[in-house]
């Protein structure tokens, strides 16, 4: 367990019911409001159409009642604690998988600071980002983090890509079992597999498929979902699972109207605050190891963020 401060960032389409479970777990529960790159260009070429939202983690500088955070991307799992990632400085992240020059923004280390929100926010109206998510904005709003302090990288055992076929086997299978927190890439979440919990292992349909490592930590996932998540579900009123403008809350509670998303290519729109001053062999991680490994099960929510007073 972290003896750090438990942070979310939801929108407003979370249901009321669903803030309650999420209160009872977070020490901090704080409604954003999203941001959108609106960048379907860029987006294009990633073939993800979806990550022009990711824009509304920015948020996470707004903070400032915490000197130093470790924000954490609602696909990653923890395996273990990694408090000491508050002796790290602004901006340590980890090496993206697809081009290591870049950092991977699914965990990183950061000041919050009305100053940088309002900078990054600038910066976003004026340049954009060159992936069309929050990734391309923030490497290169820290356009020096490949360069200038290595202690600003983070091991790759911080942000280990479940979903990548690794081309260096050797490597994962000798560190891998190091990997203290995997980051659930791509369109591989979780949540889009089913899991049999009788057998206790993730079944694979037409739309889903994966490497041996992979289901490893899907299975992993689903362990700690059916002991720790689904028992504060089960504890939720009954609600009519109705469908709002297509979109479908299976725990939803008062009916919530989904806000406009605020495109951030527009400037006048952004809410500015007051400056203040191949396959992988199963060995690697074998499903004996990870049943004994000690996990953080507090961090499977959206934009978690951990951080301390001080």
């Amino acid at each position: 367990m972290t003896s750090r401060k438990l942070v979310i960032l939801i929108t407003p389409q979370v249901s009321s019911v669903m803030r309650a479970v999420l209160c009872s777990v977070f020490d901090e529960v704080i409604e954003v409001d999203p941001i959108d790159s609106a960048d379907s260009m860029h987006l294009a070429l990633l073939e993800r159409p979806e990550l022009g939202v990711t824009f509304t983690k920015l948020h996470c500088w707004t903070l400032t009642q915490y000197s130093k955070c470790v924000f954490m991307d609602a696909d990653t799992l923890v395996l273990c604690n990694i408090d000491e990632l508050f002796e790290r400085e602004e901006l340590s992240a980890a090496p993206d998988s697809g081009w290591p020059d870049c950092f991977n923004s699914g965990v990183f280390v950061f000041r919050p600071s009305l100053q940088t929100y309002n900078l990054l926010l600038q910066f976003a109206t004026e340049h954009g980002s060159f992936d069309g998510g929050d990734q391309g904005l923030l490497n290169s709003f820290f356009g020096n983090w490949a360069t200038t302090d290595i202690g600003k990288h983070l091991p790759f055992i911080y942000n280990l890509s479940s979903s990548v076929i690794y081309t260096y086997v050797p490597a994962f299978k000798h560190f891998g079992r190091d990997a203290k927190v995997v980051h659930f890439l791509g369109s591989a979440k979780p949540w889009n597999y089913k899991y049999d919990p009788q057998t206790r292992t993730v079944v694979q349909d037409g739309s889903t498929s994966g490497s041996q490592h992979q289901f490893s930590f899907l299975v992993l996932w689903w362990k700690i979902y059916y002991a720790n998540i689904l028992p504060l579900l089960e504890k939720l009123p009954e609600t009519d699972d109705s469908e709002s403008q297509g979109q479908k809350h299976i725990f939803s509670g008062d009916e919530i109207r989904p806000k406009n998303v605020n495109p951030v290519i527009n400037s006048l729109q952004i809410p500015v605050f007051p400056e203040q001053k191949s396959e992988m062999d199963i060995t690697a991680f074998p499903p004996e190891e990870l049943d004994n490994k000690t996990v953080n099960t507090n961090c499977i929510f959206l934009l978690k963020i951990h951080g301390y007073v001080g």
